[in-house]
């Protein structure tokens, strides 16, 4: 057995995903499913980096359609069109965020009117869902 060789429970474990994620990344075509040597896959660098580019493109928000895109772009060098998806990702993200934020200080509202403590007047969160 080769020092970077790994089964595919071995390989799962170096960036922490369950085997049944690398067989469906495998599905969706995002890493290759290697041939059986013996009876047994084995898994090398090259679908180490592979997995970690999948696993840190999904942290920076990109959906699997979107990475299998970054992976064949990957090979064709097409720094614009990478760029393009990234800038589309980074609106998706700030609109998101302006979502949230504004949830936030709905939120916040609310709750700074609610009656705590014994107060007789209706609860400001309870009534502002009760449409």
């Amino acid at each position: 057995m080769k020092k970077d060789s790994w089964t595919i429970g071995q390989f799962a474990k170096q960036v922490n995903v369950t085997v049944e994620t690398v067989r469906y990344y495998q599905r969706k075509g995002l890493l290759d499913t290697p041939d059986s040597a013996g009876g047994i896959r084995r898994y090398g660098q090259h679908d180490l980096r592979r997995l970690k580019f999948i696993r840190k493109a999904q942290e920076a928000g990109f959906t699997l359609r979107e990475i299998k895109e970054l992976i064949g772009l990957d090979s064709t060098q097409d720094h614009h069109r990478a760029y393009q998806l990234a800038m589309r990702r980074l609106q998706e993200l700030d609109a998101k965020i302006a979502d949230m934020q504004q949830a936030r200080d709905s939120l916040k509202r609310l709750a700074g009117n609610c009656a705590v403590g014994g107060e007789s007047k209706p609860c400001a969160i309870l009534a502002a869902f009760n449409v």
